[in-house]
């Protein structure tokens, strides 16, 4: 099986990893040993931004970057229910209301048009996610946010190596999420990252980080244990620096997946632009008409020629039955429509032209 993705792991973070654990330490009571540190300095320059705080999941990353954003207990938070359900879980863990906004077709982003119509006296924050590595539409969504007051948390969970203007993911927004779990660009097993310019949301971060302490035994807020290891640190130091020849590879695979794809009208192929350079976390593809029952059956017979691909939100977070109780029906045509006519395929760096080439042959076929 051609898996959708794969870590990319040698001998140097093998090398890294036995490294700690011959000389420590293993971890710090405050979430900031020597390789920590030293892993958040070089996110932070790859990431073009002043702060970068480290983690154990995206997750945590999200949640912690949503009460730093200052959203409280009644606040409504504007986001897509089409992604991973830790975007809205950060918002309802903080006290927060998600309130689910629909997406842009081409894109499979949040719509700026849309979120517009979702602006209320008690919205708070705005948190698009760059889906599959394709950038928010920032430069609307940041008028939107200046004009009404609003912060913008941006999910960048899946957007390592994505630029939009030249500039990297994040920049635009007043914190930055992204996670370092096994399937994403770069890797630290688990483990995530917040990113800001704003160095008192970043202070906020770290105490919530470590307990919302400073000092030991000194809480002065509220926080968690959202510690990143020394050994995911150090795991992360090595792939920071693969990760620029991972994005060129998964590029250049999905280069050569629109050259080939291109031959059906049947397939709508993901959306690339100007101002935004993807970097490929995902091949999204959508079959254009289709129900899901018909795009779940091209699916079934890539997966058994051995082609790993993957419907991901298939059930947006609107639909699942905790989010329907808690904050009622709602009713989003884009998103749905999506869900039933997208799939993705493996692009990540372990793909081989000759993999790209049949299954490339083997969809088409199947259309």
């Amino acid at each position: 099986m051609i898996p959708i993705n794969t870590p990319l792991i040698d001998e140097e973070e093998i090398e890294a990893v036995v490294k700690v654990m011959r000389n420590g330490p293993l971890t710090n009571a405050l979430g900031a040993g020597p390789m920590v540190t030293q892993f958040e300095k070089k996110f932070a320059e790859f990431a073009g931004i002043k702060n970068a705080v480290a983690v154990n999941t995206g997750t945590a990353a999200l949640h912690s970057a949503v009460v730093a954003a200052g959203v409280k207990q009644g606040d409504e938070v504007i986001l897509p229910s089409f992604t991973f359900v830790a975007t809205a879980e950060a918002v309802v863990m903080a006290g927060g209301k998600p309130v689910f906004t629909d997406i842009d077709p081409e894109t499979y982003n949040i719509s700026p048009d849309e979120i517009k119509k979702n602006l209320t006296k008690k919205t708070k924050a705005i948190m698009p996610v760059d889906l599959y590595g394709f950038s928010f539409d920032c430069k609307p969504i940041r008028a939107i946010a200046s004009e009404y007051d609003l912060a913008i948390v941006e999910d960048a969970a899946q957007a390592h190596g994505t630029t939009y203007n030249g500039k990297p993911a994040g920049v635009f927004a007043d914190v930055a999420c992204w996670s370092l779990y096994a399937s994403k660009n770069m890797t630290t097993g688990e483990g995530g990252v917040a990113t800001t310019d704003n160095d008192e949301i970043a202070e906020t971060l770290r105490l919530i980080r470590s307990h919302g302490e400073k000092d030991k035994y000194a809480s002065l807020m509220l926080g968690s244990n959202y510690r990143m290891s020394e050994i995911q640190a150090a795991i992360g130091l090595i792939q920071l620096e693969k990760l620029p020849s991972f994005v060129a590879k998964r590029r250049e695979n999905a280069r050569r997946f629109t050259n080939l794809l291109a031959a059906s009208d049947r397939l709508k192929l993901p959306a690339e632009s100007e101002e935004c350079h993807h970097s490929w976390y995902l091949y999204t593809v959508r079959v254009q008409n289709a129900t899901g029952k018909e795009r779940n059956k091209i699916v079934n017979k890539l997966n058994k020629k051995g082609i790993g691909a993957v419907v991901y939100y298939i059930n947006p977070i609107h639909l699942m039955p905790y989010y329907r109780k808690e904050f009622g029906e709602r009713r989003l045509p884009e998103t749905e429509k999506a869900a039933s006519q997208v799939f993705s395929l493996p692009v990540h760096p372990t793909v081989t032209e000759a993999q790209v080439e049949y299954i490339s042959t083997t969809l088409l076929d199947l259309l």
